[in-house]
């Protein structure tokens, strides 16, 4: 179930990615990603650690810095060892003030929604007149547990893992109520879709 939740929030961030960076997320390209994230948990897992995923603080960071190298994040990898092999070093980055993190966090998520919208941006909702209201009753849903975190206090122990993340709300909503009003679409319909999407969204 952890992993369920982790693939949805990474399949989103690929996605945003894919159009920041010019290089539209295709089919293949998401199997990939999503292979690497279930490698890294498994990673995590022989270690005794959390399981390490992909976040989507990156697009907040890359729409910040507009760097787009691979080769920075392999740096940056390398210093993290480090840092992790010499904890003394790590006091230079735990000694980083609260309130400049604070504000380095507004940026980057605010970076994150304008994303989320600029994607929702490409939906159409002049001719689908249905498209409207599963986006408004998604957003509302997925808020709850942000707005009222007891709200669903009441269900049973297991399914925390899907109520307790408004993002998993989102997507169940949208997925479901798109299923109830569009009806499923044929896989050249959606892989259609999906490019015209990114080129709408790069422009």
């Amino acid at each position: 179930m952890v992993m369920l939740v982790t693939m949805v929030e990474s399949t989103g961030m690929f996605l945003a990615l894919g159009n920041m960076v010019g290089r539209p997320t295709t089919r293949e390209r998401l199997v990939r990603g999503l292979r690497a994230d279930g490698m890294g948990a498994m990673v995590g897992g022989v270690f005794n650690a959390f399981p390490y995923t992909s976040f989507s603080q990156n697009i907040g960071l890359v729409t910040m810095t507009g760097v787009k190298s691979r080769y920075v994040c392999m740096a940056g990898a390398l210093i993290l060892i480090g840092l992790g092999l010499f904890p003394k070093l790590a006091y230079v980055v735990a000694s980083t003030p609260q309130y400049v993190l604070g504000a380095a966090g507004m940026v980057m998520f605010g970076m994150v929604t304008l994303m989320g919208v600029r994607i929702l941006a490409t939906v159409d909702f002049e001719q689908s007149r249905y498209n409207l209201l599963i986006a408004a009753t998604s957003v509302g849903i997925g808020m709850i547990p942000m707005v009222s975190p007891m709200y669903f206090h009441h269900l049973p122990e297991w399914s925390r893992v899907f109520t307790e993340s408004g993002i998993i709300l989102t997507v169940l909503t949208a997925l479901i109520l798109n299923l109830v009003f569009n009806g499923p679409a044929q896989p050249e319909e959606a892989e259609a879709s999906a490019a015209r999407s990114a080129v709408l969204g790069e422009s």
